[in-house]
Order: C-alpha cells, then sequence, then structure tokens
C-alpha cells in the first residue's frame, strides 16, 4: 500500500505558474511510476502527465506539452508538477495517483486503471 497526498494548488491568474507537490508514504517509492490526472467539474478525469519509476522517462498530454514538467525524488518519495502559462482551461482538481505496472506506450500511460493508489486532490484555478 502506498498513501498520496497533493498539495500545492491554489488560485492564480491567467499566465501565471504553480508547483504541485505529492507525497507518499506507506511502501518503496521507487517501485511506482507516478501520474498527474485532472478532474474539473462536470467532465471526466483526464490524463496530464506520468513519470517512469527512475524518472527516466516523462509523458505528457498535449494539452499541457511544453507549459508542465513532471518530476520526482525518491530520496523524499515525492513527485512534482511544475505548471507554467498557466489557462482558465487549466482550472481543475489534480489528482497524483501511482501505479506498479511497467513503462509502456502511451495509450498505457494514459490509462487510469494502470494506476493502483490516488490522492485525494489539490484544487486549481487560474483566472481570466
Amino acid at each position: 500500500q502506498v498513501q498520496l497526498v497533493e498539495s500545492g494548488g491554489g488560485l492564480v491568474q491567467a499566465g501565471g505558474s504553480l508547483r504541485l507537490s505529492c507525497a507518499a508514504s506507506g511502501r518503496t517509492f521507487s517501485i511506482y511510476g507516478m501520474g498527474w490526472f485532472r478532474q474539473a467539474p462536470g467532465k471526466e478525469r483526464e490524463f496530464v502527465a506520468a513519470i517512469s519509476r527512475s524518472g527516466g522517462n516523462t509523458y505528457y498530454a498535449d494539452a499541457v506539452k511544453g507549459r508542465f514538467t513532471i518530476s520526482r525524488d525518491n530520496a523524499k518519495n515525492t513527485v512534482y508538477l511544475e505548471m507554467n502559462s498557466l489557462k482558465p482551461e487549466d482550472t481543475a482538481v489534480y489528482y497524483c495517483a501511482a501505479g506498479r505496472a511497467g513503462w509502456g506506450p502511451p495509450f498505457m500511460i494514459i490509462d487510469i486503471k494502470k494506476y493502483d493508489y490516488w490522492g485525494q486532490g489539490t484544487q486549481v484555478t487560474v483566472s481570466s
């Protein structure tokens, strides 16, 4: 088992930046691939970014590519999402997720079913 707790969300103006953190506990962090997902009101949860167990591979949704950066620090049991050039369309609850499945092609990486554990979410609101 692993417990995940997100933090760093808040209110920011369009064009601004936020850095989300996800702290993990309960098991060895380095065995998990990690992902970030988001869910806006009235919409389904969607993939944002993922990083492999060692941090050597990353993948991003087209909507955030070039603006967001995912990273991890296994010594601190923490994964991060740096969000720049934020847009009102980025407004959502952001969730951290962990999965034990190995790295694969994009259709596997973006699949919610790949992930076994989820945090409680942190709200990100971008004003126009």
